[in-house]
């Protein structure tokens, strides 16, 4: 009898704690996440801008006559363009990308588009994971994100070991936004463990900017990396905007 009664109680516990569940998620910003980063400084965030326009330059068909420019433009010489490489290109192994010789700011940049609506492999790519499913270096990362890294990587190593030896005091950017951010952080990595593969190139040179990142490694290797990837993350607060700079 005792037992019998005691249900309803612990149907009313169970009834109020996914209430409260509930009602804090509906309340959870991205704001509550980031509100102990610190701000970047304006050196930091000088390269920011830049890549976004980069970035933003992967989604036209031709950069000698674009159709979407922004307001002053890419910021991009098209005979500085090594190459570039659309969904046909990448056969759906990975998002399109290009790869920019930065002669006014010394970078070689390879720029990597965000996650399209409207196609299909990129939500397979997405899709292609499992928790604890691909394990390197003592971490865990996103299977799909690692496999479209590991594709670029091999496709594009003969003109990046090219720039990287010919263009000593270059650094070497991965740059992405959303989809593409998760496969410049991969890229960054894996070129980081295998920087024979660029003619020994220097932890140094390398370095990532994800902007409105992807969630695509465990948290050890995010702090380990954490001199190489940058998070870029866009913060609204009640009177500003406030762009924050971190490692993830």
């Amino acid at each position: 009898m005792s037992i019998l009664c005691g249900i309803p109680l612990l149907e009313c516990v169970y009834c109020l704690a996914c209430a409260r569940w509930a009602w804090k998620r509906c309340l959870h910003t991205a704001g509550h996440d980031s509100e102990t980063w610190g701000v970047a400084t304006a050196d930091e965030f000088e390269p920011v801008p830049r890549l976004c326009r980069y970035i933003l330059a992967v989604y036209e068909e031709d950069l000698r006559n674009p159709q979407w420019e922004p307001p002053g433009g890419y910021g991009i010489n098209p005979d500085w363009v090594k190459l570039k490489r659309t969904y046909n290109d990448t056969q759906g192994r990975a998002p399109p990308y290009l790869l920019y010789l930065d002669h006014d700011h010394s970078d070689i940049v390879l720029a990597v588009r965000g996650l399209n609506l409207a196609k299909e492999c990129d939500y397979k790519l997405l899709l292609d994971n499992k928790l604890g499913k691909r394990k390197i270096d003592g971490g865990y990362v996103h299977n799909g994100l690692l496999k479209a890294a590991g594709w670029v990587l091999d496709s594009e190593c003969g003109v990046l070991k090219e720039l990287v030896e010919k263009y000593p005091s270059y650094s070497l950017t991965f740059a992405g936004h959303s989809l593409g951010s998760g496969v410049a952080a991969m890229l960054a990595l894996v070129v980081v463990l295998n920087s024979g593969k660029l003619g020994n190139v220097e932890r140094k040179r390398v370095r990532c900017f994800a902007i409105a990142p992807a969630r695509c490694m465990s948290l050890n290797l995010a702090v380990r990396y954490a001199d190489v990837i940058n998070s870029v993350v866009l913060q609204a607060s009640d009177d500003e905007l406030t762009a924050q700079m971190v490692s993830d």
